[in-house]
């Protein structure tokens, strides 16, 4: 049985989403971690976790486009399905944001957004020309287009713009947008990001709502749909490595949250 689902620009999607950085090595703390989840997750395991994702209840996954995601990607909705793919795109392995578009709307991507890097590289430098493109190249696919970003006010700066159609908001300021950089995590930060996720009227999805893996998953849930509009969504990467059932116990988590 799904989980409660949502209109998300005109998708049906359920409000748990399952995120790819754990596929990718992506831990958010350190190298050795990094390569923990890079050894664990096989193409093989990736499609075999997507699968119980889909099983439990789950009908949407969100990863990068990388050469090697774009290769599993193209596998899973090719020979398994059940769940539509939200593109995460950056340039850094086409060259082009167009072309990084495109390669993603023609894997089969339900919607894309910009990596939050990007989006913050855009409004470091103003550059709502580029922001515009982007946005509506994601468009002439006919997909709803949106960006990711680690703090409220490259949000701000590009609701101001009128072009998103929805908004990918880290709960946590890490990276670039953080006082001396890096990957530092602030419960402080949390509060803010929320409070702007509750004011846009655009749909939203919420990340890093663990602060990768720092804080306990049934308060970081309940936090978090305490916290965001009703019809805003959760993406949530799931290391299987720390714990087999992990994808089944947190879709069972967020129902029961959510009541039903």
């Amino acid at each position: 049985m799904l989980l409660p689902t949502v209109d998300f620009c005109g998708l049906r999607v359920t409000r748990l989403l399952i995120g790819g950085n754990p596929f990718g090595g992506f831990s958010h703390q350190t190298p050795e971690r990094n390569q923990e989840m890079i050894d664990y997750y096989t193409p093989d395991r990736i499609i075999e976790t997507l699968e119980r994702a889909r099983d439990a209840g789950i009908n949407t996954f969100v990863t990068n486009n990388s050469p090697d995601m774009l290769d599993v990607v193209r596998r899973f909705l090719t020979d398994c399905g059940g769940l539509q793919w939200i593109a995460q795109v950056n340039d850094r392995y086409l060259g082009s944001m167009t072309d990084a578009i495109d390669e993603a709307a023609d894997v089969g991507a339900a919607a894309i957004y910009l990596h939050g890097r990007e989006t913050e590289l855009q409004w470091e430098a103003n550059d709502a020309a580029k922001l515009v493109t982007c946005m509506e190249r994601i468009r002439s696919h006919g997909l709803p287009a949106g960006v990711a970003g680690h703090g409220p006010e490259p949000h701000q700066w590009v609701h101001e713009q009128h072009v998103a159609d929805f908004h990918a908001h880290a709960f946590f300021r890490c990276g670039s947008l953080h006082s001396g950089e890096g990957l530092k995590f602030k419960l402080r930060d949390m509060p803010p990001a929320t409070e702007w996720i509750r004011n846009t009227p655009r749909p939203c999805i919420g990340y890093k709502i663990m602060g990768a893996g720092r804080i306990d998953a049934r308060m970081a849930f309940e936090y978090a749909f305490d916290s965001i509009k009703p019809n805003d969504i959760v993406n949530v990467g799931m290391h299987r490595g720390d714990n087999d059932n992990m994808v089944e116990e947190n879709v069972a988590m967020v129902r029961d949250i959510l009541g039903n």
